[in-house]
């Protein structure tokens, strides 16, 4: 399935509706699936109700290990009882939602007897996620190598996956007690994933040292590269923050070194022109500024609401959920084709990210912005409310390419300023 193509923009279509890389709800199974999640967990590892009371306080404690006090994170943490209950009932199955909204517009395109490598799985996050948002590939008879530190949290996910699928499925999921760079035996996977594991492995590395960050891109590039078939997918997530960012855009220059160039969310496969970090003297105004990262935000409205329940109680109300993420791919493959389809010369592709925000009036009052990314570098998209707030984060535009005397930029970040109607 591969993503929709790029919408022409026609002056006549008032109110437009844009695809978008994630759809503005979820797919009603992957939402029937996720809402009786919580039940699932209960009845798998049913919790007594003296724990039950704790369970916001453990929740609360896990997210600051995973997010200020990372300097005292264990290695293996999920192999404390009180923190692997905190993570099935809290940051997994907020990690499916995310997935399930992204997961069904990815091209992964697999088929019976594929094998899928999972990197840090966890407790099986890739796999439950792609049993949830992918139905039409239950009946396929994969292979699922679900590579882990802690064996507790693997076992649980196995545990959790067969509560899920079912005794009858036809997936075959084999784990792998080990650290991230063991070997995997078998043939080259048809997927390579690695979903919320390097912020692990980077979080260490001060912000100020650009080039152990790079350097660590590169050897992970090369580790799924080798991972994965010559024609297969590289998927790779992570939580839409800019340090995250910023190593996405690293890795996926990487990747490209390896010969496996990015499917999406990008557009082209020139210079990324939201790398995040820091602006050097020579792109920014004085040096130093921080650059805008490549991530995607969307609201949870429709998420579980035991799981916002649960949220609510930890102290950590979360309206908005936000990841950054990368599909690289053989360029052999035609669902995995470097640039998006149905794009004549005189097109571009433009991906949008931002959220829409008012412009200044200039004679043109009520006018909003969103900020994408083309070929052409970052892009302002322009407009009317009601045309701005009809795209969504990870719409996918087609336009005009403006020629070069045509060209307008918005005097702040000199991004091509666009038009879409």
């Amino acid at each position: 399935m591969d993503e929709p193509s790029p919408v022409p923009v026609s002056p006549k279509k008032p109110g437009p509706a844009f695809p978008s890389l994630v759809p503005a709800r979820l797919p009603v199974e992957s939402r029937r699936l996720l809402d009786t999640f919580p039940q699932l967990v209960d009845r798998v590892f049913p919790l007594p109700g003296r724990f039950r009371a704790g369970l916001g306080r453990d929740v609360a404690e896990l997210s600051l290990l995973l997010t200020s006090d990372r300097g005292d994170l264990p290695q293996g943490y999920l192999g404390r009882p009180a923190l692997l209950s905190a993570y099935l009932r809290y940051f997994l199955p907020w990690n499916l939602y995310r997935l399930a909204r992204l997961l069904p517009a990815l091209p992964l395109a697999l088929t019976d007897g594929d094998a899928v490598t999972d990197l840090g799985s966890g407790p099986l996050t890739l796999p439950l996620a792609l049993w949830i948002a992918r139905p039409e590939y239950r009946s396929l008879g994969l292979e699922f190598r679900c590579l882990d530190r802690t064996d507790g949290a693997l076992k649980a996910g196995k545990r959790l996956f067969a509560a899920l699928a079912g005794p009858e499925s036809s997936w075959k999921i084999r784990t792998i007690h080990a650290s991230l760079n063991a070997p995997v035996k078998g043939q080259p996977a048809a997927l390579v994933t690695a979903v919320n594991v390097y912020n692990e492995v980077f979080g260490g590395i001060p912000h100020a040292d650009s080039r152990a960050l790079v350097q660590t891109a590169q050897r992970e590039a090369r580790r799924l590269a080798a991972l994965s078939s010559p024609g297969g997918a590289i998927v790779v997530v992570e939580p839409g923050v800019p340090r995250s960012g910023e190593f996405i855009a690293c890795l996926r220059a990487a990747l490209m070194e390896q010969g496996r160039p990015p499917r999406s969310p990008c557009t082209h496969t020139g210079p990324c022109p939201f790398p995040g970090g820091k602006a050097t003297a020579g792109e920014g105004r004085t040096g130093g500024e921080k650059r805008k990262w490549c991530h995607f935000a969307f609201d949870t409205a429709d998420a579980p609401q035991a799981l916002l329940a649960l949220s609510a109680a930890a102290g950590l109300p979360k309206e908005r959920a936000a990841l950054s993420f990368l599909l690289a791919g053989g360029s052999g493959r035609p669902d995995l084709a470097d640039k998006p389809p149905a794009l004549s010369g005189a097109e571009m592709a433009i991906r949008i990210l931002s959220d829409p925000f008012p412009l200044p009036a200039d004679g043109k009052p009520g006018r909003y912005g969103r900020y994408g990314c083309s070929e052409k570098g970052a892009v302002l998209a322009a407009g009317e409310k009601q045309t701005v707030y009809g795209m969504n984060p990870g719409t996918l535009l087609r336009m005009p390419v403006p020629a070069p005397d045509k060209e307008r930029r918005d005097p702040k970040t000199t991004a091509l300023v666009v038009e879409p109607q």
